[in-house]
């Protein structure tokens, strides 16, 4: 039986998201748009709004998302002021607010089915429960080493090595435990390197878990491009371009031997887990994998970063008093030791 069940496109970015994106979207009855930023924004918001069983709080929730650039609206195609008036007469809750959003883009390609696509809802998957609660969710995995040579090539993420390490453990911890709690009915994975591998393979068993026929032109996203893919979003060109292996195992040539090592360091288990073959490379300067280890749970150091804090103040002021007068020491005993407190304090 067809079903309208919303789909939701998950994973660490840089991990084919958008071309699995596009090979949805060339399904006769899948619409999936380019990336949006209203969905969770919304959500943190909603309280401005008031009750959205009133028709009047549901325009002014509609007109915040058509008519502000950052929410990305601009990209859909859609009319701002059609959006508005059909949101007025939707249904009073948020999920059905902007579910109205992604069905008028559906309906732009005569499509019954949409569905949303955004690196960030991985991390957010109970907030995309409680707005629809019986969306599937599709995970789509990749190398974290070729994850990580992939963004830091990105002129719009930070360039930290370690922070880009760290953002790949937690994409996939986090789908770890999303799996868990959802189960085979709303949860799917699939790995990137089996995807460009056997696009119709892969794509028939995504299918039957959507409850959708397979058809051959999902293999072929780049049909579907220049539709679905904003043309500023210049670091997408290859979605315009045929399914290929060719960039499977590219962190070997574009990562250094000490990058590879701290991945490896980091992420061994994982990859491990995800079925990906560690390299053996050589071990991570420990000064590296303890800069990782900050980076990826500060939370942890926060104790040892407080008492280094308090250790560097001390040694500064011994330092000061040494070169100083005792007559100057003698007035500043009382002061030192309400600095002492404070910086103790944290």
């Amino acid at each position: 039986m067809p079903t309208d069940r919303p789909i939701i496109v998950v994973g660490c970015p840089r991990s084919g998201t958008t071309m699995l994106q596009l090979m949805l979207h060339a399904h006769p009855r899948i619409a999936i748009p380019p990336e949006t930023r209203f969905v969770l924004a919304a959500y943190r918001e909603r309280q401005e709004f008031g009750d959205l069983r009133m028709p009047e709080n549901r325009r002014a929730l509609a007109r915040r998302i058509v008519d502000r650039q950052e929410t990305r609206f601009c990209d859909l195609g859609l009319d701002p002021e059609e959006t508005v008036e059909r949101i007025a007469a939707a249904q009073g809750t948020l999920g059905s607010v902007l579910g109205t959003i992604f069905q008028q883009y559906a309906a732009r390609f005569g499509k019954p089915r949409w569905g949303d696509k955004r690196p960030a809802y991985l991390h957010n998957v109970d907030i995309l429960l409680r707005l629809f609660p019986d969306a599937q969710f599709i995970n789509i995995v990749r190398d974290g080493r070729d994850c990580v040579a992939s963004l830091k090539e990105m002129s719009w993420h930070r360039k930290d090595i370690y922070a880009t390490v760290a953002a790949w453990a937690r994409a996939v911890d986090d789908a770890r435990r999303a799996a868990r709690k959802l189960g085979s009915s709303q949860w799917y994975e699939l790995r990137y390197e089996d995807l460009v591998a056997d696009p119709h393979g892969r794509l028939r068993e995504l299918c039957a878990y959507l409850g959708e026929d397979y058809d051959a032109a999902m293999a072929e996203p780049s049909t579907v491009a220049q539709v679905a893919v904003p043309s500023f979003k210049t670091w997408h060109a290859r979605t315009h371009t045929p399914v290929t292996t060719q960039r499977v195992q590219s962190w070997q040539s574009r990562l250094t031997a000490e990058e590879i090592a701290l991945c490896e360091a980091a992420l061994g288990s994982r990859l491990v887990a995800n079925g990906y073959e560690l390299s053996g490379a050589m071990r991570p300067a420990p000064s590296d994998f303890l800069r990782y280890q900050w980076t990826a749970a500060p939370q942890r150091w926060e104790p040892a970063r407080r008492s280094i804090s308090r250790a560097a103040f001390r040694l500064r002021r011994d330092s000061d008093l040494a070169h100083r007068p005792a007559s100057v020491l003698a007035q500043r005993t009382g002061s030192d030791t309400a600095a002492d407190r404070r910086v103790d304090a944290g």
